[in-house]
């Protein structure tokens, strides 16, 4: 049999990539450090935690804002504007004298890490309906190579002294935004939205309110898992700093894996419907094993369910949302959709502490595997016809 060819790639879509992999290795450089870099200002650990907030407070705020801007004026100034939003925010982490203007940095750079969606709009526009979970996962894999990299970076970037990790990403993201400006194509093509177009007709329609209900869920789950696991690796494993980075990294692997070389195979065997319903079932099973998990090998199983379900189910949301929404107010769909993420991102770290500490390390686990089943009885409906028409 003849070896079935991939398509082509739509032009621009490299380019795209690379700004969002720069950005969030700039990112992944700050957040490991940030906490003792805190400390230096008196900051304790509720300052911390709020610290961390704030950015994901000031990403919930931005997003729906930033991807409208975008539908209206196109996807690469907001691209730039928030790249240049960002290195501002970093350099002024970097020089901080005071707590307060920390937080400033993080909240500034907060609202700047929403134009993520913007760039998952810009892939909406260019790629062509089948290929638009690849192309997807392909993004969400640099992603991963963002916190693959950016930790590593900003560790040995912090040798040369604790405030150098914040001007290199500063610069980083300097350098980004220029050469966006140079290179990044505008890929919206669609007239902007009519000013007298009322809103639950676009992000807020009744099929993309499910898909932010089970993009709420989901992350709500697996980032209480993310807060919570090296306290459980701990506890079940006497698991040390160091060897719980290496699980995560091990995580991470097989994201990048899964969302840069099989959703695309998968999906189009199988189709984004189901592979956002399988997403859903495994990473729900992987949870519930993990909270029972007292042997080494049942705790790998139970991560790379977590990680192998995770990895199909992100990127067959953002293509499913990009589906539904009408084609000139993707970008507000898509900035909605990161808000409500950013929303439960604040939410499930302090709901699974509050789980661990108030009855036992399995039940953030437990709980968050029946909210990815509540999560797959909520798009059911929506996944089981063949077509999602756009909610115009």
């Amino acid at each position: 049999m003849a070896k079935k060819e991939r398509p082509p790639t739509p032009a621009g879509y490299w380019v795209i990539w690379t700004t969002v992999a720069l950005d969030l290795i700039g990112f992944g450089m700050i957040v490991p450090i940030l906490g003792r870099y805190a400390e230096r200002f008196g900051a304790g650990g509720l300052e911390v935690g709020l610290l961390f907030a704030s950015f994901s407070v000031a990403q919930m705020m931005f997003s729906p804002v930033l991807g409208k801007l975008s539908d209206r004026i196109g996807r690469k100034p907001v691209i730039i504007i928030a790249l240049v939003g960002s290195s501002v925010g970093s350099f002024i982490t970097g020089a901080a004298g005071a707590l307060w203007v920390l937080f400033l940095g993080r909240f500034l750079d907060g609202a700047s890490g929403a134009s993520i969606a913007v760039a998952q709009g810009a892939v909406a526009d260019i790629a062509p309906p089948e290929q638009r979970a690849r192309l997807m996962g392909m993004l969400g894999a640099a992603f991963g190579l963002g916190f693959v990299l950016g930790p590593a970076i900003g560790g040995l970037a912090s040798l040369g002294g604790p405030h150098v990790p914040f001007y290199l990403a500063g610069t980083l993201a300097a350098i980004n935004a220029v050469a966006a400006y140079i290179r990044l194509p505008e890929t919206k093509t669609t007239p902007a939205p009519s000013e007298t177009s009322s809103l639950p007709a676009g992000p807020r329609s009744p099929v993309l309110v499910r898909f932010a209900a089970v993009s709420f869920l989901a992350t709500l789950a697996f980032s209480g898992f993310e807060a919570t696991f090296s306290l459980f690796g701990r506890e079940r494993f006497d698991l040390t700093e160091g060897s719980t980075a290496l699980v995560f990294l091990f995580v991470g692997v097989i994201l990048v894996a899964v969302q840069g070389l099989l959703i695309g195979r998968m999906t189009s065997t199988w189709g984004s419907r189901k592979m956002l319903r399988a997403g859903l079932v495994i990473v729900g099973l992987g949870l519930f094993v993990l909270a029972a998990s007292t042997v080494w090998p049942m705790l790998f199983l139970a991560l790379f369910l977590l990680a192998f379900g995770q990895g199909i189910a992100t990127p067959s949301t953002t293509a499913l949302v990009t589906e539904a929404a009408p084609p000139d107010r993707r970008g507000e769909a898509l900035g909605y959709q990161q808000s409500v993420g950013a929303f439960a991102r604040i939410a499930g770290p302090i709901t699974a502490g509050l789980l661990f500490d108030g009855v036992n390390a399995g039940t953030p686990y437990v709980i968050g595997g029946v909210l990815f089943f509540v999560a797959l009885i909520a798009v059911w409906p929506v996944t089981s016809s063949a077509r999602i028409a756009p909610q115009s």
